[in-house]
């Protein structure tokens, strides 16, 4: 049989895996802080959005009133609250698992690429559904649709839409800490 070849400088060829990892505390503490602070993100993501959604989805008053659902920026800007709530609430679930159990749900290097992708992707809809919203939420007030018995429809809109900047914000910090190495 042949014996295994040397490696360079005398080491032996064990397979990285097979050699003992040094963790020290400090490491892993400072691991287990970002992952809080990772998880605090994802909670004030969810929160937002999700706020954002019912308050849009709630925007009803009367018969006379107009209604969320008769302009075609508004059922977007509920479309991508509601999709990044439920997106943040997967996360937060991740994020949960992780901390708890000290491994990632994906290989860890798949997983930073996932959350890294789609936080990315979701914080971009998010604000481009509430620049929309903005700019749809203008336009009612310049064409008198805010008057004085409608105006609870338009307050409540622009809750929804600075809600969802407010969850942006959230998520573009997870994009910020998440940023492969």
């Amino acid at each position: 049989m042949r014996s295994p070849p040397a490696t360079r400088n005398g080491g032996d060829n064990r397979s990285p895996s097979a050699q003992p990892r040094f963790h020290s505390t400090v490491a892993e503490h400072k691991l287990r802080r970002f992952n809080s602070l990772i998880l605090l993100f994802r909670l004030a993501s969810f929160s937002f959005s999700l706020t954002s959604s019912i308050f849009m989805l709630t925007n009803t008053r009367g018969s006379d009133s107009p209604h969320w659902y008769h302009y075609d920026t508004f059922r977007f800007v509920l479309a991508a609250n509601a999709i990044v709530a439920v997106y943040s609430l997967f996360e937060l679930g991740a994020s949960v698992w992780e901390i708890s159990r000290g491994a990632t749900l994906f290989p860890e290097v798949l997983q930073v690429w996932f959350d890294f992708g789609h936080d990315q992707m979701f914080a971009y809809l998010l604000l481009s559904a509430s620049a929309a919203g903005t700019s749809m939420a203008r336009t009612l007030k310049e064409m008198d649709t805010c008057t004085a018995n409608n105006n609870a429809f338009c307050v409540q809109s622009d809750i929804a839409i600075v809600l969802g900047y407010a969850a942006f914000l959230f998520l573009g910090n997870d994009v910020v800490l998440a940023i492969p190495a």
